[in-house]
């Protein structure tokens, strides 16, 4: 009981600093002053010449979001999960809602989705055949029969349960998967599934594909890499949209979370089939080009799912994570407004989702030894006042200079 009772004074508390943003939205977070279609589900839309997603009560909405809204202890001296998550969680809650912010993003814990906040699981269907895929850098056969099974799998286990809830935002399919050369591997997409097994069906697609050019795997030109990924894309994209909506006709594709840029011809393969393309980006501004490019050759709306900025003052290493540190908190509250106020002029862009929650532990988290300074929060759960104030006050006005922008 008295866990119980100190949640809802927590709610009571976050719920009086975000009064005046309660009074112009509706329960979702939505903004009641610019109407999109009312279907009972979240979804997206262009309205008066700017893409919008659109809560279940037909109201607009621009996805201010933050990653990782967890206690999952980071390392052997985090604080300790309490007996009572639900309260927690709903304390939590409270707390973005006091922030201003309307999502859950990746990686939040499933108590956090029945606190009425929009969520956005990960669901991981490359992941289903291969752990930690986006960790390790590696290549799937997404052309075989045990990726289509295993899609079903995941589609039947993540998409099943959720058809009906008003609450979802949508499906994020993987996190970060490598579409190429990059900070995991320096092979291409083609030399790896040349580098399958012979039977498998994708060294046969790529077997087939080189033949009927006239190349050797010790020829291949850039045209050959670039194309055959634009396959590799479009049999992923493909793959996890009709597991998805076999098992889920009501909710969004929010995309792969994209790590950076995968090229013109995956983007435009897997725009067919995602109903919102998302992005990661630590740099210090936004990548508006490639946003704004996106959206060209897609026809679709983004969404910058992971940016942040990390600051020396903090006390933590800030050593190991994307992102180069700024000097203080009060750097990292500048950044993000302007970083927010730049993606919410963008007729496509249709919301941010800031990582993280909670900060990094010193010693860096057991996945990968990060150990920065990106929470909202400290690794104690107070929350970085400075930054957070801040927080409050842009996403306050997020809608109106969306909208506003597009009038221009």
């Amino acid at each position: 009981m008295r866990r119980t009772t100190v949640s809802l004074l927590a709610l009571a508390f976050f719920a009086a600093l975000a009064a005046p943003y309660a009074n112009e939205y509706d329960a979702y977070g939505g903004w009641r002053n610019l109407k999109g279609e009312k279907t009972g589900f979240f979804h997206a839309q262009r309205i008066e010449g700017r893409w919008w997603l659109v809560t279940p009560e037909g109201n607009a909405f621009f996805s201010k979001g933050v990653d990782n809204v967890s206690y999952a202890p980071e390392a052997d001296s985090s604080p300790k999960a309490p007996d009572d998550l639900a309260a927690w969680a709903a304390t939590a809650a409270g707390q973005l809602h006091g922030w201003n912010f309307n999502t859950a993003g990746a990686w939040s814990a499933s108590q956090l989705y029945t606190t009425g906040i929009a969520y956005a699981p990960v669901i991981n269907v490359a992941a289903g055949v291969q752990r930690d895929v986006w960790l390790k850098g590696g290549v799937v056969d997404y052309f075989s029969q045990e990726f289509r099974d295993a899609a079903d799998r995941v589609a039947q286990r993540m998409c099943a349960p959720r058809a009906k809830d008003p609450w979802l935002l949508g499906y994020f399919t993987d996190n970060e998967l490598r579409w190429g050369k990059d900070w995991r591997s320096g092979e291409s997409l083609l030399e790896g599934y040349l580098k399958m097994p012979e039977t498998s069906a994708g060294f046969l697609k790529a077997s087939g594909f080189i033949n009927a050019r006239g190349h050797s795997p010790g020829s291949l030109t850039d045209g050959d890499q670039n194309d055959f990924l634009g396959m590799v894309a479009k049999e992923y994209g493909r793959v996890t949209h009709d597991a998805i909506r076999k098992y889920d006709p009501n909710h969004m594709i929010l995309g792969c979370r994209f790590a950076g840029y995968p090229g013109d011809s995956v983007i435009a393969a897997v725009g067919e089939y995602f109903d919102v393309i998302s992005f990661h980006s630590y740099n210090s501004t936004p990548p508006v080009d490639r946003l704004e490019q996106i959206t060209k050759l897609t026809g679709k709306p983004t969404m910058i799912t992971e940016f942040s900025f990390k600051a020396m003052d903090s006390g933590l290493p800030n050593t190991k994570g994307a992102a180069k540190p700024v000097a203080t908190q009060e750097d990292r509250a500048t950044g993000f407004r302007t970083y927010v106020e730049a993606l919410a002029a963008l007729p496509g862009c249709v919301g941010y989702h800031w990582f993280e929650y909670r900060d990094e532990p010193k010693e860096g988290r057991r996945l990968d030894g990060e150990n920065s300074n990106y929470g909202v929060v400290r690794v104690d759960f107070t929350p970085w006042e400075t930054l957070t104030k801040r927080m409050a006050q842009v996403n306050a006005g997020i809608e109106e200079l969306h909208a506003k922008a597009g009038r221009r």
